[in-house]
C-alpha cells in the first residue's frame, strides 16, 4: 500500500515536470515571435522608404546614407524593445516607438512621392498641340462638321498652310470627300469672305482670332462666327540642349548639372486654356542661369518687338505673334535677336499664373509706381499680392508713360517675388497646395534629372540667388506686321538695348558678378 502510494505521488509529480516543460517551450516560441514580426516589419519599411529615395533622385546619396543609419539605429533599438514579449513595459514602449517611426516614414513618403509626381507631369515638355478650328457665321444653320459638309471653307493661302493642311486632310476624312476651299491672302479678305458669304465656313488656327482684336474694323469678329469643330494638331517640340555627360555616374550626373549654364525662355500665353495649346506670347523672358555663382540675370523682351520670325523669310512681325506658329519659333526668333542658343523652355498660362501664386500664399511685389489697373490699387513700394492682383500688375500698360516697357519690367519683379517666396522657409506651409497647382497650367522641356539635380543642390548647400533683370527697349511706330493685314502699333527695337542685353548675358555666363548699377546702367 505504501509502495503504491509513492508510485503514483511519483507519477504525478513526473507528469507535472513534463507538462511544465512543454508549457515553457512554447512560452519562449510566443515570447520571441511577436518582437520578430515587428523587426521584419520595421525593417520592410526602412528597405521600401530607402528605395523611394534613390528612385525619386530627390535627395543626394551622402543624406540618404546619413538616413539610412538612423533608420537602422532605430531599428536596433526597436528589436531590442520587443524581443521578448513577456517583458511587458519594453515591449510596448517598443511598439509605440513603431509606430512613430512607420507614421514619419508614411507621412515623408507620401509628400516624396507628390514631389514627384508633380514634377514628372511638368517637365520633359517635348509636344504642343495647333487647335485649328472650324468656323461659320452666327445665323448660319449648321451645328456639326457633317452639316458643312458642301460648304466652301475659305483658308489663308500662306499663313500658318502647314497646320491648315493638316487640319484639311482630317476634315475630309471625317466627311469623307475632300473638302472645297477658297484661299485668301490676309486674315481681313479672310474675314470678308466668310461675313460677304463667298465662302461659308473658315478653317482658322484659333490663335488668330486674337489678332482680329488688334485690326481695325474688326475687333468685333468673334462676335460675329461660331465655333463648329476643332481639329488638334500635335507635334514635337525640340531642345537644343544636348546630354550633359555620358557618364554612367549619378553623382557625375549631378556634378555635370549643377555646374552649368542655361539660358531658358519664359512665355506667359495669353489663354486660360490647356497649356499645351500654341498661343500669342505676351510675356517672353529670357534667363540665363549660372548654377556655378548662383546667379540670375532676367531679360525682358517687349511683346510688340518688331522683329523677324524664324518662319517669316525676313519679313518683321510682333514678338508675340511667334506663339501663333509655336513655342520653337518664339525660341529661334529670340536666338535671332540675341545671338544665343536657348536650351529649354517653360511655359505658363494666365489661370496657372494665378493659381500657383495662390498656392504660395500670395507674393511681395517692390512697385516703381502708385497706380491704379480699374480693378486695384498699388502703392509705389512694398505690396503683397494674391493671384489676381499679381496678374493684374504684370499686365497692366496703359497706367504708365512707358507702357509695355513697364509692363515688362513688372512681369520679371512678379517672377522674383514668386521665386523669392518659393525659396524661402514659408514654401513649408504652403507646399501641398504649390505642387497641386502645377499640373496642367504650368511646364517646362527641363527634364526631370535636371530639376532634380538642381534641387538636391539647394538642399545640400541652401542659401539665396542673386536675381536681376534688364528690359531692352524701343520705340513706338506703325507698320505692317507679317502675321497681319493692316497696319498697327509695334515697337521698333533699339539696338543698343538689344547689344547691352546681349552683354548682360555674357557676362552671367563666364561668371561675372553683376550688381544691380551694372543693370541699371544705361
Amino acid at each position: 500500500m505504501m509502495l503504491t502510494c509513492s508510485y503514483s505521488g511519483i507519477m504525478v509529480k513526473t507528469q507535472y515536470f513534463k507538462t511544465g516543460c512543454e508549457e515553457m517551450k512554447i512560452t519562449r516560441t510566443q515570447d520571441h515571435l511577436p518582437g520578430i514580426i515587428l523587426t521584419v516589419l520595421l525593417f520592410l519599411a526602412d528597405i521600401t522608404f530607402t528605395l523611394l529615395l534613390l528612385y525619386t533622385n530627390l535627395i543626394s546619396a551622402k543624406y540618404i546614407g546619413i538616413i539610412f543609419a538612423v533608420l537602422l539605429v532605430l531599428l536596433l533599438i526597436e528589436h531590442l524593445l520587443v524581443r521578448k514579449f513577456r517583458k511587458q513595459l519594453s515591449f510596448w514602449i517598443g511598439t509605440f516607438l513603431l509606430v512613430i517611426i512607420l507614421a514619419v516614414l508614411g507621412i515623408a513618403g507620401f509628400y516624396i512621392i507628390k514631389t514627384y509626381r508633380a514634377l514628372d507631369d511638368i517637365t520633359g515638355a517635348n509636344k504642343e498641340i495647333t487647335e485649328i478650328n472650324v468656323y461659320v457665321k452666327q445665323s448660319d444653320a449648321a451645328q456639326n462638321l457633317m452639316d458643312t459638309a458642301d460648304y466652301s471653307f475659305g483658308i489663308l493661302s500662306e499663313l500658318d498652310r502647314q497646320n491648315t493642311d493638316a487640319a484639311m486632310q482630317k476634315i475630309s476624312s471625317e466627311i469623307n470627300h475632300e473638302v472645297s476651299t477658297h484661299e485668301y491672302g490676309s486674315l481681313t479678305e479672310l474675314a470678308d469672305g466668310l461675313l460677304k458669304d463667298e465662302c461659308q465656313a473658315i478653317i482658322l488656327n484659333r490663335a488668330y482670332v486674337d489678332v482680329f482684336e488688334e485690326l481695325d474694323n474688326y475687333a468685333d469678329f468673334s462676335s460675329q462666327i461660331r465655333l463648329i469643330t476643332t481639329e488638334q494638331i500635335e507635334r514635337v517640340v525640340e531642345n537644343s540642349l544636348s546630354e550633359q555627360t555620358g557618364s554612367s555616374s549619378a553623382a557625375d550626373k549631378d556634378a555635370a548639372v549643377t555646374d552649368q549654364i542655361y539660358t531658358i525662355y519664359v512665355s506667359g500665353i495669353d489663354t486660360r486654356g490647356d497649356i499645351t495649346s500654341s498661343s500669342r506670347s505676351d510675356v517672353n523672358i529670357i534667363l540665363t542661369v549660372n548654377t556655378r555663382t548662383r546667379q540670375v540675370l532676367m531679360i525682358s523682351t517687349p511683346r510688340d518687338y518688331y522683329v523677324p520670325l524664324s518662319i517669316s523669310d525676313g519679313k518683321p512681325d510682333k514678338l508675340t505673334h511667334a506663339g501663333i506658329y509655336g513655342i520653337d519659333v518664339c525660341m529661334d526668333t529670340l536666338d535671332m535677336l540675341y545671338d544665343i542658343d536657348i536650351d529649354y523652355y517653360f511655359r505658363l498660362n494666365f489661370a496657372g499664373f494665378i493659381q500657383i501664386i495662390d498656392a504660395l500664399g500670395g507674393i511681395t511685389v517692390n512697385s516703381d509706381y502708385d497706380f491704379d489697373t480699374g480693378q486695384y490699387h498699388y502703392v509705389k513700394g512694398i505690396n503683397q499680392l494674391n493671384g489676381e492682383q499679381a496678374l493684374a500688375f504684370c499686365r497692366e500698360r496703359y497706367a504708365f508713360e512707358s507702357g509695355d516697357r513697364q509692363r515688362g519690367k513688372d512681369q520679371m519683379k512678379i517672377i522674383q517675388g514668386i521665386i523669392d517666396k518659393a525659396t524661402s522657409p514659408d514654401i513649408l506651409r504652403t507646399y501641398l497646395s504649390l505642387l497641386d497647382s502645377l499640373s496642367g497650367c504650368f511646364e517646362t522641356s527641363i527634364p526631370y534629372d535636371v530639376i532634380s539635380s538642381l534641387v538636391k543642390e539647394q538642399l545640400d548647400k541652401g542659401g539665396s540667388w542673386q536675381v536681376l533683370s534688364y528690359s531692352t527697349d524701343g520705340t513706338g511706330d506703325t507698320q505692317q506686321p507679317y502675321s497681319m493685314s493692316q497696319k498697327a502699333y509695334v515697337m521698333v527695337p533699339d539696338q543698343t538695348t538689344v547689344d547691352k542685353a546681349k552683354s548682360l548675358m555674357q557676362k552671367v555666363r563666364q561668371g561675372a558678378m553683376l550688381s544691380e548699377a551694372d543693370v541699371a546702367a544705361q
